[in-house]
């Protein structure tokens, strides 16, 4: 601090506040007279004209307390005693007395819910984490809907699985998994398999198969979809397909259209979050040779016309190494406008 009231004789002050990463109002309040740093609350205010004595304030209380009125609300008390012709204080006055001594407060215990902690997963080769839930497609018959159970990887986004029933219940979930786990030959403490906090999710028959296996169980903080928005993402994928149903006749009609979607999505799909590739070229280990392949044809579209290519040779973009649930933010670097604030929130 003293640093920076040397430096702002000479310097200006956002260089310097910035430099130091120092907020403003820090310098200006040390720069300030004592006096002008005493808090509001510890001036005491002159009482105002209007307001009740101290004697009248104890008679409303007492009124209050009373056998008549201590079960009853302020407004209550103030109208009953309006209409026999008595007027002692306005009703947020009332509250007001009420709240100086404490007896401002809910009548019934209230609900309290803690504060959940983020789940946070890393997935750094295929297979560390998978993501699943469960979407309803509709069908012709109002009121009824098919289940559509869907497993992906978190690394390479590939769908591992996919289920369709006409119920939803923690023993098909079970099922599910157990197959999946011997096909891709799923090695004990190697897997995470992460989802929201459904039934079906938290349900006995997939929780004791999960711990059979060895299997890690994360779930998603209630009613918050962002804990697992790598599946919401997919289920967004495969409804805004231009030839999506919007209904479907029955499970064997809907059965094909899943099946050719899924070939699609994991061997056709470009996608976005993962460089363009398909989820089955990172899944499978093929993104080097494709990747050599890219560089190779932007190389020899470089010779013929680096006029245009403004910014030199291109190179081909790379899947993440690393994908994230619920990341651990990254503080600023130093010196950058606003680090103080940002190295508060990251703090919390």
């Amino acid at each position: 601090m003293n640093a920076a009231v040397e430096a702002r004789k000479t310097l200006p002050l956002t260089g310097v506040c910035t430099a130091l990463a120092l907020p403003r109002s820090s310098l200006y309040r040390s720069l300030s007279p004592p006096n002008a740093s005493l808090h509001k609350s510890a001036v005491k205010k002159p009482m105002h004209p209007r307001a009740l004595s101290m004697e009248e304030r104890q008679a409303v209380l007492a009124i209050l307390h009373s056998e008549r009125f201590v079960d009853a609300a302020p407004a209550t008390v103030w109208a009953t005693l309006l209409d026999e012709g008595t007027c002692v204080a306005s009703i947020r006055t009332m509250y007001r007395i009420l709240g100086e001594n404490g007896e401002v407060r809910e009548r019934r215990a209230q609900a309290t819910h803690p504060t959940r902690k983020p789940p946070q997963l890393l997935a750094e080769a295929p297979r560390d984490v998978w993501t699943w839930d469960i979407t309803h497609l509709r069908t012709t018959v109002k009121g009824r809907t098919l289940k559509l159970y869907v497993c992906i990887d978190l690394y390479s986004r590939y769908v591992v699985g996919w289920y369709l029933s006409a119920t939803e219940s923690s023993a098909e979930a079970s099922h599910l998994f157990g197959t999946l786990a011997k096909r891709e030959r799923i090695g004990r403490d190697r897997l995470v398999l992460h989802a929201d906090n459904g039934g079906p999710m938290r349900g006995q028959p997939l929780a004791d198969l999960l711990e059979t296996l060895a299997i890690g169980r994360s779930h998603s903080r209630p009613r918050t979809s962002n804990d697992n928005a790598h599946s919401e993402s997919q289920f967004k994928t495969m409804k805004y397909r231009p030839d999506y149903p919007r209904q479907f006749d029955s499970e064997e009609g809907a059965r094909p259209y899943c099946q050719n979607f899924f070939d699609w999505y994991n061997y056709d799909h470009r996608h976005a979050g993962i460089a363009l590739f398909t989820p089955d070229d990172v899944y499978t280990g093929k993104v080097d040779e494709k990747l050599a392949k890219r560089a190779e044809t932007l190389a020899l579209a470089y010779e013929r016309t680096p006029n245009r290519f403004v910014k030199g040779l291109p190179i081909p973009k790379k899947p993440p190494t690393q994908v994230a649930i619920n990341p651990t933010p990254k503080p600023p670097p130093p010196g950058t406008p606003g680090e103080a604030t940002q190295r508060q929130e990251v703090a919390k």
